[in-house]
């Protein structure tokens, strides 16, 4: 049997499905949560690689001015030790030359090498830097991921914003919208049946049937019987987006109708059913 407004009948339980919103909103904002966290550690990691490189780097740099600074040393050092044996020894001017001109080839030699290595500390520079840019490009993205999951993240919270129906029993979510509408379609935890309706004309809707009395479109305001067990129902001077609920069926399944659109002597919206109700006979 129908049971009527709460002015007139008692108070009826909550139906099995109004706590699937906390449950889902919870399982959202813990995936996202989770998400957030991850990325953060991503961050944390990427930081202590870009540190790590960034000394490497600075060592080698001063490794190679410190072997400059012994090459040059060394020169200087060789030039005055060679000039002091030949006095020494008492070598000619010819022989020290070409004991110098030995010494010199020696020395470019290893100037040679040195350059070779200096070469190949710049190629490995070169590699780390690369090492380095992509760390900075890596660490970025990380940043940009966790802005992104906050912005979904109040997107998520922002949708999952319910009211009170007009039986006082917290409703499921509201669509004001189109896209909304989709949304709740798609969702998959309620029925969901698109209706218009015009003046004193009598529809059936899922396995009821909504009948409009009255259309101001003006104040955005509507008079609707719900006709469902043999009963009727009115919901007076009722507005958009307001959730008018009413049980029905030998389960007493908790039925919501949401108009989203008034227009002269007509209406249009949806009537949200139980997962679980029956459907309505296919024509």
């Amino acid at each position: 049997m129908l049971l009527e407004d709460p002015g007139t009948s008692p108070k009826p339980a909550p139906s099995e499905s109004h706590g699937m919103n906390p449950v889902l909103r919870n399982v959202l904002l813990g995936v996202a949560a989770v998400y957030v966290i991850a990325s953060l550690y991503l961050m944390f990691d990427m930081r202590s690689r870009l540190e790590l490189t960034e000394a490497r780097v600075t060592a080698q740099e001063t490794a190679q001015k410190e072997t400059s600074d012994a090459l040059k040393s060394t020169r200087a050092n060789l030039k005055d030790s060679i000039q002091a044996l030949g006095t020494k020894v008492g070598m000619t001017s010819d022989e020290l030359a070409k004991k110098t001109e030995q010494l010199s080839k020696a020395q470019a030699q290893a100037a040679a090498k040195l350059t070779q290595e200096q070469q190949e500390q710049g190629q490995k520079l070169s590699q780390v830097t690369g090492e380095v840019s992509s760390v900075k490009t890596e660490l970025g993205g990380a940043k940009t991921d966790i802005a992104t999951t906050k912005t979904d993240l109040a997107e998520t919270k922002k949708k999952l914003d319910s009211t009170i129906g007009d039986l006082n029993v917290q409703s499921g979510l509201i669509a004001h919208t189109r896209d909304d509408l989709e949304f709740l379609k798609h969702k998959g935890d309620r029925n969901i049946y698109e209706f218009t309706l015009s003046k004193n004309h009598r529809q059936p809707v899922s396995t009821v049937s909504l009948e409009l009395k009255k259309a101001d479109r003006k104040k955005g305001k509507f008079t609707l019987n719900v006709i469902s067990d043999d009963r009727t129902i009115e919901k007076k001077d009722r507005t958009l987006f307001e959730p008018m609920q009413f049980y029905t069926g030998r389960d007493k399944m908790l039925y919501e109708v949401v108009v989203m659109s008034v227009d002269k002597d007509a209406i249009s919206g949806y009537l949200s059913a139980p997962k679980n109700a029956p459907q309505p006979l296919s024509k």
